[in-house]
């Protein structure tokens, strides 16, 4: 009798009798049209998991997260204010976050209460050992709302294309959200290895929207990299400053010809109709929401603040002046 394989599964070691890919998926009670796996940094495809055999020594990665949201969109009318991005149209120009809320049935709510038909995702590990523990899409599901697979926690651009492939094969998805962070503390991106990930990411048909600094030629090169979006941040993320930077931009709306959102820096809803006053196509955030002490009413107030921004920008507002302006006329005062 053969013995045993020694596997390293999501990073712990664990002993199988299995000897394809296909047989250790069943073993863990997991179903494979719900996960995606590496075997040895190289991903097994779906569709050849009966066939990849297993050797002792082998390192796996498994992780979840299934659909990719795509739906068709109401024809557009004339009055329609919709966006659209590596042709996927949506109405709202809010897209929020997954992470933070104290369970995933009050991150459903809050999705709910917001409008927002894009929610990021970050692909993660499966819980080999308590494999029918609830997941996020149990709650939200991908096949009414879009899931944006980000990379957030990677610092290399290496890091980055690696799981956004474990994404793809998990779920489809071409559409994804690309950031690769310089250092903890501040959590800026760093735009030599974002450039790096946007071009590989671009070649392999993936469609990046991509986290990147407020600088004007930077985003220009994401773009002619291969972005599909630009998504600048108004301030460091989770820190809720508020935009802190309008005039880069405002100079990167002008200059771009993909949609720009502003992603990360957003604490209240002042702060996103701020945003969107400034032209930007949509706003992106998670904490503003998640960590406010009434999340629900809190995703209301973004969905309510991110319209009136919007209609404020296509209004146009008034100039500003020096000096005071009546709205009565002055002549004929009795």
């Amino acid at each position: 009798m053969a013995q045993p394989l020694s596997l390293t599964v999501n990073g712990a070691p664990r002993r199988s009798e299995a000897t394809t890919v296909a047989q250790l998926v069943a073993e863990l009670s997991l179903r494979p049209d719900k996960v995606a796996v590496e075997r040895n940094g190289a991903i097994v495809p779906r569709s050849t998991l009966g066939e990849a055999p297993l050797t002792d020594g082998d390192v796996l990665e498994i992780v979840h997260f299934v659909g990719g949201g795509d739906h068709a969109a109401a024809p557009p009318t004339v009055d329609d204010d919709s966006w659209e991005v590596a042709g996927h149209r949506f109405r709202s120009r809010l897209i929020v976050g997954t992470g933070k809320y104290k369970d995933f049935a009050q991150n459903a709510a809050a999705l709910s209460a917001s409008g927002a038909e894009i929610v990021t995702v970050a692909v993660r590990r499966v819980n080999v050992t308590d494999p029918g523990a609830p997941m996020l899409t149990d709650f939200i599901d991908p096949a009414k709302v879009t899931y944006l697979p980000n990379t957030a926690g990677c610092f290399t651009a290496e890091d980055a294309i690696r799981t956004l492939r474990l994404a793809r094969e998990a779920g489809g998805w071409d559409l994804v959200k690309l950031e690769v962070l310089g250092e903890a503390r501040t959590l800026y991106p760093d735009m030599r290895e974002t450039l790096k990930a946007t071009e590989v990411l671009a070649k392999e048909g993936f469609k990046p929207m991509v986290y990147c600094v407020d600088d004007p030629i930077a985003a220009k090169q994401l773009e002619e990299a291969g972005a599909v979006a630009i998504m600048p941040l108004g301030a460091p993320i989770g820190s809720g400053l508020g935009i802190q930077n309008r005039v880069t931009i405002r100079l990167i709306v002008e200059g771009a010809t993909v949609p720009v959102l502003v992603d990360a820096g957003v604490g209240t809803a002042s702060d996103a109709a701020v945003a969107m006053e400034l032209g930007v196509d949509g706003v992106l955030m998670n904490t503003a929401i998640a960590e406010a002490k009434d999340p629900i009413r809190m995703a209301r107030a973004m969905k309510l603040a991110v319209e009136a921004g919007r209609d404020a920008y296509l209004a146009g507002r008034m100039g500003t002046r020096r000096y005071a302006d009546p709205s009565s006329p002055l002549a004929g005062l009795i």
